[in-house]
């Protein structure tokens, strides 16, 4: 049996008996930093994993699957490998939500809209796109800062100044904005929920950006049942790795807010002192549908929000439709320009 998006259970293929899943409204386990060792490790359930050779994206499925090429990046450069059975098990995950139909859908759709891309793409007849869950990690904070800068007030004099008047020097009265730094410090208090870090490494992580968030109040506690059927890629960037991302990121955000806060005008010299405590995180799996297809020698992604359908991909531009469309903008202005000239002679 597998994962149904559509009816939200495990459904056989062959007989079409369904086995309803049940979303389990217990409480999301988030854990302190220095209590990882305490986590459970594995999927829970016999998998096996393939490693590819081009992207470097591990993957592992059920074991009553097959996998000749990579769900990221189309490769057929895959090697079996012993799944990581040591990494720490996902907390929670979203399922996925978006069955094939509507992701096949949602793909026509897109090819169907882009501009000055060839024909050819609209004609693909094959939706090879497979449901993967893409590892991240979630990180809560809470964090006081202590700022202080040198606060900027404009104010302005009247002098005179000289000014280049026909070829001459001359002294004029003119307005000149001048500064007054005065000290400034202050304090603030902030709260990070769900900051989201990555872990995959097929994922391409400019199409991962651009797919956007996911609604992280939908997570349910892990259950094996919601990877049946589909891939789980294994994270390649660890825990400790990952806080230290999200740690720079939240030193990043604080120096803007604590920026924010200083009064006047302009400001120099900032200096921010943070103290982040009461870190804690989770492990979450994320859904996608990916897709690679090919398009003469090249092989292009495509990525489908497993939450809302969203598509965001690559697709090869039709130099042919771009010449003709510049070509045709050059006729009509070429046109106006002949028309003007008319009326021009006639005025």
């Amino acid at each position: 049996m597998t994962w149904n998006p559509d009816a939200d259970a495990l459904t056989c293929e062959y007989c079409g008996k369904s086995m309803p899943v049940p979303r389990q409204e217990a409480q999301i386990v988030e854990r302190p930093l220095e209590h990882a060792g305490a986590a459970a490790r594995g999927l829970g359930v016999d998998v096996r994993a393939v490693r590819c050779g081009t992207c470097g994206a591990i993957f592992d499925f059920a074991s009553t699957l097959t996998s000749a090429s990579c769900v990221f990046c189309g490769s057929g450069n895959v090697l079996a490998q012993e799944a990581n059975r040591n990494a720490l098990r996902p907390e929670s995950l979203i399922p996925l939500d978006v069955g094939r139909a509507d992701a096949e859908a949602s793909f026509k759709k897109w090819i169907g809209g882009l501009w000055f891309r060839p024909d050819a793409l609209k004609k693909l007849a094959r939706f090879d796109a497979v449901g993967v869950y893409v590892p991240c990690w979630t990180f809560d904070a809470n964090v006081h800062s202590d700022w202080s800068a040198d606060a900027g007030h404009y104010y302005y004099e009247t002098q005179m100044v000289p000014v280049m008047r026909n070829g001459r020097m001359r002294m004029e009265l003119r307005r000149v904005q001048k500064v007054r730094w005065v000290p400034a410090w202050g304090k603030r208090d902030d709260a990070y929920d769900d900051l989201l870090v990555l872990a995959s490494k097929g994922l391409p992580e400019a199409l991962a950006k651009k797919l956007g968030a996911f609604d992280t109040k939908a997570l349910v506690p892990y259950r094996p049942e919601y990877l049946a059927g589909w891939r789980a890629e294994e994270y390649q960037l660890d825990l400790a790795d990952a806080w230290t991302l999200a740690k720079e990121r939240i030193v990043a955000t604080q120096q803007a807010r604590c920026s924010g806060d200083v009064p006047g005008d302009t400001q120099r010299s900032l200096r921010v002192q943070n103290d982040v405590r009461d870190v804690r995180w989770k492990h979450i799996l994320l859904p996608i549908w990916s897709l690679s297809y090919q398009h003469s020698t090249k092989r292009y992604t495509v990525l489908i929000h497993g939450q809302n359908g969203r598509v965001e991909g690559e697709a090869p531009l039709s130099w042919l439709k771009i010449l003709l469309f510049v070509f045709a903008v050059l006729m009509a202005l070429l046109v106006v320009a002949a028309i003007a000239g008319v009326f021009a002679a006639f005025a």
